[in-house]
């Protein structure tokens, strides 16, 4: 059970990227000869009927493993599957990886255009929910009770990243249009974008959502600190959002629903923010599905052997371990680090300092809650000290005098709640 509330005490450490009026031009990365495609299912015990090497695929194209309902992922490019292999994600996510050897000019697939007629949630959901800023779309169509709100969020919930900053200030067009979208076709009653930092000014009237202002400093752009500070209330032990009707969305997400439904195609281009070991950072537009090698060396970044490659910010991002690794459709940054500069995790005991506890904007026990965590004792974690008041800023991580990876235990523990609570439902049923 939580026991308090939990935001509101710490102050904040740092602040968000905040965009100048001349927003910059971001770099084309040209069509990649490969691309690999992540479908969100694990790879089927038999040889997929749909899916086979050598099979022609054309941009925009829904690739499914089965004519079976289930999810599917659009291809990014025109050309032949090349080979279909098992993909192992964060946490045990189990995707299918699909590799296809791209043709330099782009055959459009009209899949989309003509299973969009009508429009409807669950079309949107198919085509969609693994394009440009993964619309979660999916969540509204299988929510288990109607969602009706949906909060946009139009900055990026790590430090030194501006992507979907850039996309609000530059794509005001297609989220008005995505906006609409939710309204008519998906029903929701209610849509606030968050706007962070900026003059309310500058959006409110320009669309049909309520705008608010919540503040431009770390770690305030975090789902779970927004919702607080949207809606005064904070998630049940084991609750979700979508439990509560609610949402989250980012700016390119919408912006990617606007834009398919005012083109007719769906978009395959992710907008990301690539920072070199220097701290120069330069915005880039590539396939999803491009390995990253393809963006560093547009970028003349040139990894060496003990670097170290981030998907995502310094605060919060995952490491990499190979630079074919490929954009994803939530791919808003990559860092490169240098080597010499990376401070490595220990298995050092916790010394009880209680920076952790100092820094943590939930003001979580955070030094106790460790030690449960560590000996995989989630429940325990989650029940005596706050579990899930946690906003995953990463702050305790970064402070830990015995470099203790904080936030990875607190994820794992999170993940591995989640995936034993359907098997405890059932037996209590």
């Amino acid at each position: 059970m939580l026991s308090k509330p939990f935001f509101g005490y710490a102050k904040p450490k740092f602040n968000y990227e905040q965009l100048s009026t001349q927003l910059p031009r971001p770099t084309a990365v040209a069509t990649p000869a490969t691309v690999t495609l992540l479908l969100p299912r694990a790879m089927g015990p038999k040889p997929s009927t749909l899916l086979q090497p050598g099979t022609r695929v054309k941009t925009g194209q829904l690739l499914k493993w089965d004519e079976a309902p289930g999810p599917g992922v659009v291809s990014s490019v025109t050309g032949t599957i090349q080979a279909i292999g098992p993909y192992m994600g964060d946490y045990g996510r189990k995707y299918t990886a699909v590799t296809i050897a791209a043709q330099t000019e782009d055959q459009w697939s009209d899949q989309f255009a003509k299973t969009a007629e009508p429009l409807n949630i669950k079309t949107l959901a198919d085509f969609l929910t693994t394009a440009p800023g993964a619309p979660p779309l999916d969540k509204i169509a299988k929510a288990p009770k109607p969602i009706h709100t949906v909060v946009i969020y139009g900055g990026d919930t790590d430090l030194l990243v501006d992507t979907n900053l850039f996309v609000l200030k530059s794509q005001l067009p297609a989220i008005e249009k995505g906006i609409q979208a939710l309204k008519e076709i998906a029903g929701i009653e209610k849509i606030i974008l968050a706007v962070p930092g900026e003059s309310v000014q500058n959006y409110d009237g320009h669309f049909e959502a309520e705008v608010r202002r919540v503040p431009a400093v770390y770690p305030f752009g975090q789902p779970l600190m927004i919702y607080y500070q949207l809606f005064g209330q904070i998630l049940e032990q084991g609750q979700s959002f979508t439990r509560q009707g609610v949402v989250f969305m980012r700016a390119e997400a919408v912006a990617t629903i606007g834009r398919a439904i005012s083109e007719g195609r769906v978009p395959i281009e992710k907008m990301v923010a690539v920072m070199d070991k220097k701290g120069n950072k330069k915005l880039v537009s590539a396939r999803i599905g491009t390995p990253i090698s393809e963006l560093l060396k547009v970028l003349h970044i040139v990894p060496n052997d003990r670097d170290r490659i981030i998907f995502g910010g310094p605060m919060t991002g995952k490491a990499v371990y190979a630079t074919d690794q490929p954009v994803e459709p939530d791919t808003d940054a990559i860092v490169v680090q240098d080597g010499a500069d990376i401070i490595a995790s220990s298995d050092y005991p916790c010394i009880n300092c209680g920076e952790c506890i100092r820094v943590c904007p939930s003001r979580i026990a955070v030094n106790m809650l460790v030690r449960f965590l560590e000996a995989g004792q989630y429940q325990d974690g989650a029940d005596l000290y706050d579990l899930y008041s946690c906003v995953e800023c990463g702050l305790c991580s970064i402070i830990c005098v015995s470099r203790i990876p904080i936030l990875q235990y607190i994820k794992l523990a999170k993940y591995e709640l989640a995936r034993t609570a359907p098997a405890e439902e059932e037996n209590n049923e």
